[in-house]
């Protein structure tokens, strides 16, 4: 009876899921329109911190409760579903074509991002230390390199270039744009807890370890509202929103939210194994790179999509050997 009541929450957490993502679209894309801010900024930004919301919320209560493979299996996990799952499925709904500031500066930080918090968590590698962990000064460094890319987006803020489908985008009051994003953030972030929540007490229901529950269930739980979100973005053709929802999310989980978890619960002792699911978050960007002069130039189309599925499949199966 138990695991039912949590399946209906999980069904209520989706809807709430796919309305806030609808709300937060629609409310940062007339807030684009207003302002004369593109469409990449506000998806770098509004949309990624609303989407960020519930990794933030599950790693500082996992953090301060001493559940150090659930904060990292949350960001890893998360990064791998927006990177592999998350911007398949949008290229294959409708090719997305991705503008060259993005190419050529968010793409490249997003990278270097995962690179610096690879060699700072491996600290038995790099710095031949007793074990591997995250600690107070990483995580101020993490945060000083989240300051500075959201000093860079808002330097470009009304960097407008050519931005596909904006004369479609309805311009609403100030009052029901404001009602819609934090409809859309709330949204968000309520339906990802009620998801994660009930998915967790299921997963333990049938005896499931943290490790994997950090790497499959709440990184996918966590990830559901940069599903809704950019699946909603691609269907309404706004390609930038897209990508920049994707690269912002990956900036943001891996920068702020495990900065901020760090800061408030450091040490976080590292398990190396999670070297492997780094390195593919780094294949996946660098082929994001790769995939711009492949094909249709600056375009995802949807053979591209489709190989980011495959891979996805192939590490899911993976990931279920190892574990």
């Amino acid at each position: 009876m138990e695991v039912a009541v949590n399946v209906i929450l999980i069904i209520v957490g989706f809807v709430l899921l796919i309305k806030g993502a609808d709300f937060l679209v629609s409310g940062a894309s007339s807030l684009a329109k207003r302002f004369n801010v593109s469409d990449i900024a506000i998806g770098l930004t509004v949309v990624a911190m609303g989407t960020s919301a519930p990794e933030l919320v599950v790693n500082i209560i996992s953090g301060s409760s001493g559940h150090n493979e659930v904060v990292y299996g949350n960001i890893i996990g998360s990064n791998i579903f927006n990177m592999f799952l998350i911007l398949g499925i949008a290229a294959v709904i409708y090719p997305i074509t991705v503008q060259k500031n993005a190419l050529w500066k968010e793409v490249p930080y997003s990278l270097l991002a995962t690179i610096v918090f690879f060699v700072l968590v491996n600290d038995v590698m790099f710095l031949d230390k007793g074990e591997n962990a995250l600690s107070l000064t990483d995580s101020f460094i993490l945060l000083i390199m989240f300051g500075l890319f959201l000093l860079y987006i808002f330097l470009n803020m009304k960097n407008t270039g050519d931005i596909e489908g904006v004369e479609d985008i309805v311009i609403f009051s100030n009052l029901k744009t404001s009602i819609l994003v934090i409809a859309g953030i709330g949204g968000l972030s309520i339906g990802g807890k009620v998801i994660v929540d009930n998915a967790v007490a299921v997963a333990h229901h049938f005896d499931v370890s943290e490790k994997l529950i950090g790497l499959t269930i709440l990184a996918a739980g966590t990830s559901l509202p940069e599903l809704a979100t950019t699946a909603v973005a691609a269907f309404q053709k706004k390609s930038d929103l897209a990508v920049g929802n994707i690269v912002g999310s990956n900036i943001f989980n891996l920068l702020l939210v495990l900065g901020l978890t760090g800061f408030t619960s450091a040490p976080l002792v590292y398990d190396a194994v999670l070297n492997t699911d780094l390195i593919l978050i780094m294949i996946g960007t660098l082929m994001l790179f790769v995939f711009m002069f492949t094909l249709d130039k600056y375009k995802i189309d949807r053979v591209e999509g489709a190989l980011y599925l495959v891979g996805f499949v192939g590490y899911t199966y993976y990931l279920f050997l190892r574990m």
